[in-house]
């Protein structure tokens, strides 16, 4: 099994990268999935965040109120390593679990939005890095998903650098161009991938 990190800053285009490499027969373990999955309606994680928080972050059907949580915990850290303690534990149980359940020659890819914020880089056996220039970062994160400008910058300030990014990287995909120059690159970096996986295995 091959173990792979995927990250990039936002508005670099993971999520796509995630698709195509899915596509290919990639196992794809996403770690904010799996965040929103742990605290759904009746899991013992809305429960413990609810025994922390109060019933007052839950809506009238029963579902976490994302935005209330937000702005208790974006104020306050200590509230936000609260909530840390509680879903964090839970994402990586069910991810191991994920990789479990994987072939043994899967190739195993976790989309780790802060995977260099968190030094998170050893726990796998290669890191892939979507890069893309702060200005096509700033113009999808406006133009597709309807921030401000000052909004996707300061999102984007929250971030790892682009050179903090790259300084952990051992294979990375330029995302700067039109989607069909991403699709080749992936493909590229699926070929790379699967010759190091049987590597791997020997």
């Amino acid at each position: 099994m091959l173990k792979v990190g995927l990250t990039g800053g936002i508005g670099s285009g993971k999520s796509e990268v995630s698709r195509l490499l899915a596509a290919y027969g990639a196992v794809i373990v996403d770690a904010d999935r799996i965040a929103r999955e742990v605290v759904e309606p009746g899991t013992p994680g809305l429960a413990a965040v609810v025994a922390e928080f109060g019933p007052g972050i839950v809506t009238a059907d029963g579902v976490l109120d994302r935005p209330k949580l937000g702005a208790i915990v974006f104020a306050d850290t200590g509230r936000l390593a609260a909530l840390n303690a509680i879903v964090h534990p839970l994402v990586r149980a069910r991810s191991a679990e994920i990789e479990a359940e994987a072939a043994p020659d899967a190739v195993v890819v976790h989309d780790v939005p802060l995977l260099a914020e968190n030094g998170l880089a050893p726990l796998y056996d290669l890191v892939i890095v979507i890069d893309a220039t702060e200005e096509t970062r700033l113009d999808r994160l406006v133009r597709l998903r309807g921030m401000t400008p000052e909004e996707a910058r300061a999102r984007m300030a929250a971030q790892a650098t682009r050179e903090e990014r790259l300084a952990v990287a051992d294979l990375v995909i330029d995302n700067d161009g039109p989607l069909e120059a991403l699709e080749a690159q992936v493909a590229k970096a699926w070929a790379d991938l699967l010759a190091r996986s049987a590597h791997h295995a020997d």
